[in-house]
């Protein structure tokens, strides 16, 4: 498992040159029609540019009365406001692009060793089919994906996860999985095929974060509709005041109304909206956790219940020995001895912990047993005993019960403090393991699981955030209630099976809840696939990273907490980003309507709050404005908008007053010096 501070891929620059020129060539490609008709808003925008754009060059080339400054101006800067927002998205997808570009590096021309009948024969990786058997030796690279049907090996998965250190990858466990373009360099392994040429996780990781594969979110759709709603309110608006303007004796030129258009529809979230999309995604990307869709980022931001393993999730995944308590008239000495000797053929971490902890406590070390001919008894399941027969003695150390038979069957007897001692450890959330020198109990091993430095303090974080947290384990229900309370979390369910998991999850979405949860395993499948926000581990099996709808490069389970901030923060951005987008209109509003009708309806003049230059000067300060601001507001789109685990209601206020406030007061600034600029150019 990847350390908690495993390596984060490193961010890339938001205005670099490479990123900034293709986004740049991008975005005049994104001028095709048939993509802008999926943006409504821009796509008005772009037509009406269109058509003020041909009514100009007609001007210019039949003669109808030429071409005006004013006219020209309005459609290049309505050509300008499609052109930022078509940089906007392009530079949230070169972001992904960039990092696609360093994912296909890593492929090489692979020669891949595949087990035939016969033998072996060297083939190329590319000819390869899912259930193809291939030997990878120390040294190869891995020439796709698959799991390891045999053999244990270190792997490199640097190019993929960007971590340095090697991981372990055996066979039939939760750490089966191998991935195309990692390199074995240790042992060897045997891997059997599991995806086809162009359906790779390699694949699936470039067409990702490029963006070639994303869709719209559900909320995304919404706010699309909303959003296209509102253009079609605003068209019916424009419309109908060409006949009041005749009516009041006010002459409306098509580039006055469509500035008009163009300034009351809400351009700046229209424009935005595709690029913090993309954004969220890539910066979970930079987290190395690869998202199968924006659905999934923006479900992790409205996670209600967190359900989490507490092995290797809430503790560091094994238990270690803390403490040696002997019997009565034992010393504590002679019980460590004992346990150290009983555990020297116990590969277990905790058979290695109580050698280690014999070792530092009291200074037990290695010994040679060649000329007392020891016998050593490994530790098994069936058994749950280890231990040594030496000089006479047959020392054994394990479970209680077993441990406890071991003694009556060589004629002693269990005395009544060892049950005291025992059960007091369980109630802990401890594990006792018991010593005994034949008929004869030594004392009690204490294995403790060891709760992750500061995961309490992220616990409380995800609570202040309301989220409520979950604590799964097929420990008994007093070593649960222990863990549970010592790590901080909101509930727990002990003695789970995979049918609990799954259970829990449908349980709560039956509450009207979203569910997350992080999995490594083929038994954690059906929870994964069920859970609104499923985080698999790369290390994990084939079966889990498929049924989930996130991968965590660096199998680190504690990510998923990034995971949710991430998804709060895509969320907001975009709350934020809408409440500024239609609280600017409001001072567009007071630029616009009244430099139209202030000849006929003199009146209006009152509402010129900005003291604006000229009407023309007014109305082309507006579409300044409105082309300006999308290219200020890109580096919050993409980076988004820092997040506080706040309550909803404090996050609606400060959204309000940063940003509905902001909204308002900014282009009553921004259009009075663009107004100022222009009328000392005699632009207008």
């Amino acid at each position: 498992m990847a350390s908690p501070h495993s390596s984060q891929r490193k961010a890339t620059p938001l205005w670099q040159p490479e990123i900034v020129k293709r986004a740049a060539l991008d975005s005049l490609a994104k001028l095709d029609p048939r993509i802008q008709a999926r943006n409504p808003v821009m796509f008005v925008v772009e037509v009406t540019a269109a058509a003020v754009t041909l009514i100009l060059a007609r001007d210019i080339f039949v003669g109808h009365g030429g071409a005006r400054s004013f006219e020209m101006q309005i459609a290049l800067w309505l050509w300008f406001t499609v052109l930022f927002a078509n940089f906007a998205e392009a530079m949230a997808e070169g972001r992904g692009k960039a990092q696609a570009d360093n994912l296909r590096k890593t492929r090489t021309e692979t020669q891949a060793t595949l087990l035939r009948e016969g033998g072996e024969i060297t083939v190329p990786a590319t000819s390869l089919r899912r259930g193809d058997v291939v030997m990878v030796r120390a040294g190869q690279v891995i020439p796709g994906d698959g799991e390891v049907i045999e053999g244990v090996a270190a792997v490199n998965e640097a190019a993929i996860t960007g971590e340095s250190a090697p991981v372990i990858r055996e066979s039939g466990g939760d750490r089966s999985a191998v991935t195309g373009g990692t390199t074995v360099i240790s042992d060897w392994i045997k891997v059997r095929i599991t995806a086809n040429p162009g359906e790779t996780f390699l694949d699936r990781m470039i067409g990702l974060v490029e963006g070639a594969r994303r869709q719209k979110t559900p909320n995304e759709i919404a706010l699309s509709i909303l959003l296209a709603g509102l253009t079609i309110i605003f068209i019916l608006v424009c419309v109908s005041l060409y006949p009041f303007a005749l009516y009041s004796g006010t002459r409306l030129s098509l580039p006055v109304e469509v500035a008009l258009l163009v300034c009351l529809i809400p351009t700046t979230i229209g424009g935005l909206l595709s690029a913090i999309g993309i954004a969220g995604m890539d910066r979970l990307v930079q987290h190395n956790v690869l998202a199968m869709s924006g659905r999934a980022v923006e479900a992790a931001g409205d996670v209600d219940t967190l359900l989490l393993d507490k092995t290797g999730t809430i503790t560091l995944g094994n238990r270690m020995a803390t403490e040696f308590i002997p019997m009565l008239e034992v010393g504590a000495r002679d019980l460590a001895e004992a346990a150290q000797l009983a555990s020297l053929a116990d590969e277990t971490p905790e058979g290695r912990s109580i050698v280690v902890l014999a070792k530092r406590e009291y200074d037990l070390r290695g010994r040679t047993f060649a000329e007392q001919q020891a016998q050593f008894i490994a530790f098994s399941a069936q058994t749950r005993m280890s231990g040594v027969d030496i000089a006479g003695r047959r020392i054994r150390k394990g479970a209680a019960d077993s441990i406890a038979k071991f003694v009556q069957e060589s004629g002693g007897t269990v005395p009544a403090e060892l049950t005291r001692i025992v059960e007091g450890i369980a109630r802990t959330g401890g594990t006792p393991l018991v010593v005994a020198d034949g008929r004869k109990v030594l004392g009690v091993i204490h294995l403790k699981d060891i709760i992750k430095e500061g995961i309490k303090e992220r616990f409380a974080r995800l609570r202040a955030m309301g989220l409520r947290t979950v604590m799964i384990t097929g420990d008994n229900p007093l070593t649960a209630a222990a863990i549970a309370r010592e790590a901080g979390v909101d509930d727990f369910r002990a003695e789970a099976t995979p049918e609990t998991k799954l259970r829990l999850i449908r349980e709560e979405q039956a509450q009207g809840k979203l569910v997350a949860m992080i999995g490594d395993g083929t038994n954690d499948a059906p929870a994964l696939a069920q859970a609104d926000v499923g985080i698999a581990m790369n290390a994990g099996t084939q079966a889990a990273r498929e049924a989930g709808n996130m991968v965590d490069l660096d199998s680190n389970p504690t990510k998923i907490m990034e995971v949710v901030e991430i998804g709060k923060q895509l969320l907001i951005t975009r709350g934020a980003l809408t409440t500024f987008s239609i609280a600017n209109d409001v001072a567009k509003y007071f630029a616009i309507i009244p430099a139209m009708f202030v000849l006929g309806y003199p009146q209006l003049q009152s509402l010129n709050v900005m003291h604006l230059a000229t009407p023309q000067s007014a109305i082309l300060s507006a579409v300044i404005f409105n082309a300006l601001i999308i290219i200020a507001l890109i580096p919050l789109a993409l980076r988004g908008v820092a997040y506080r685990p706040l309550g909803a209601a404090a996050i609606l206020t400060r959204n309000l007053l940063i940003y509905g406030l902001g909204g308002v007061i900014v282009p009553f600034i921004g259009i009075k010096l663009i107004d100022l600029a222009v009328a000392a150019m005699h632009l207008a």
